[in-house]
């Protein structure tokens, strides 16, 4: 719990920086909700190398504080940078003494990447945007876990992309304050104090599918359209004309996976499409996805999206009923 001296947030800002994240940090820690909550607030500041940057859109703004702030603040929030060029050497050395004197360090969206250019997550387990997931697993000595909607590793704490900045930033509220506050600060947000699952419910991820002017190909293609068919190795080999062990090295080499898990993935996102544009009970879903049963459906929908398909039905089908009646 906090204590009755509030403690100092600084967010660092620097050319690129998005605003929607920032504008979180700000809501949340900037805002004097003091007199709402009946407790001392965060004491917040915004902090550059450059008296004034330009954000993304080419909005100009203030920083009213130099990165010798970062020296007293208790926790520092790295926004997302939109810029093609490296955070300056003197912001990730800032990053890197506020980190080794103690303080808390929370990057939202791919401000990951920044912490990950200070050298601060070697050895971490962390996230950013499932989008970006690769770029900053290019950093080896990093475990990205592109699943989830943010990682709390005690004193580096990281959120998934942009509106997982608010689960992160309720989190670190939570921490603080106890889940009550949290609680009031996420209705007076207007947002839920906790979300279902993680990031990988939203992942746009495609599986690709080889030429089909080929035997292999059109074997995959055949896949595709019986989901709900119980397939085997050999089943495929023998429609790819291949030997068994032939055509699972093949399938790797070309998709980057095992015929078994491409397969389970293709179901659940099928599901996931009935679960978004239909009203079939799930058992049904789960027989048109070749997923057998209900049990079967929600053991797999929990392994890869980490949330129920009740759940997921209920964010995401009342999102296109209210997308087809506005």
């Amino acid at each position: 719990m906090q204590s009755k001296t509030a403690t100092l947030v600084a967010v660092v800002v620097y050319d690129g920086v998005t605003l929607f994240e920032l504008g979180v940090a700000t809501e949340i820690f900037g805002t004097d909700h003091s007199q709402t909550l009946g407790v001392p607030w965060y004491r917040f500041a915004v902090c550059g190398a450059a008296k004034t940057v330009t954000a993304d859109g080419g909005l100009r703004l203030q920083a009213p504080h130099g990165l010798r702030h970062l020296a007293r603040a208790d926790t520092v929030i790295v926004p997302p940078c939109e810029s093609p060029a490296p955070i300056a050497k003197d912001v990730l050395a800032a990053l890197g003494r506020a980190h080794r004197r103690g303080a808390r360090l929370i990057s939202l969206c791919t401000g990951a990447l920044v912490l990950a250019q200070a050298g601060l997550l070697d050895e971490r387990r962390a996230t950013t945007h499932w989008s970006d997931c690769e770029r900053l697993a290019q950093h080896r000595s990093v475990t990205v876990d592109p699943s989830v909607l943010y990682i709390d590793d005690g004193d580096i704490l990281t959120s998934a992309g942009s509106a997982a900045s608010i689960d992160l930033c309720l989190h670190v509220v939570r921490t603080d304050y106890g889940a009550d506050i949290a609680n009031r600060v996420a209705r007076l947000l207007v947002v839920p104090p906790h979300r279902d699952g993680g990031q990988a419910q939203y992942i746009d991820a495609p599986m690709s599918t080889p030429d089909t002017l080929d035997l292999f190909g059109d074997t995959i293609a055949w896949m595709r359209r019986h989901l709900d068919d119980q397939i085997t190795i050999d089943q495929l080999a023998q429609r790819a004309a291949m030997s068994p062990r032939t055509f699972a090295r093949r399938f790797h080499a070309t998709t980057g996976t095992t015929p078994y898990r491409w397969l389970l993935r293709q179901r659940v996102q099928h599901a996931q499409t009935l679960l978004e544009t239909t009203d079939l009970p799930v058992e049904q879903i789960a027989q048109h996805s070749g997923l057998s049963d209900a049990t079967n459906l929600r053991k797999h929908f929990n392994r890869v999206l980490r949330v129920s398909p009740q759940t997921y039905r209920r964010a995401f089908r009342s999102r296109t009923d209210n997308t087809a009646a506005s």
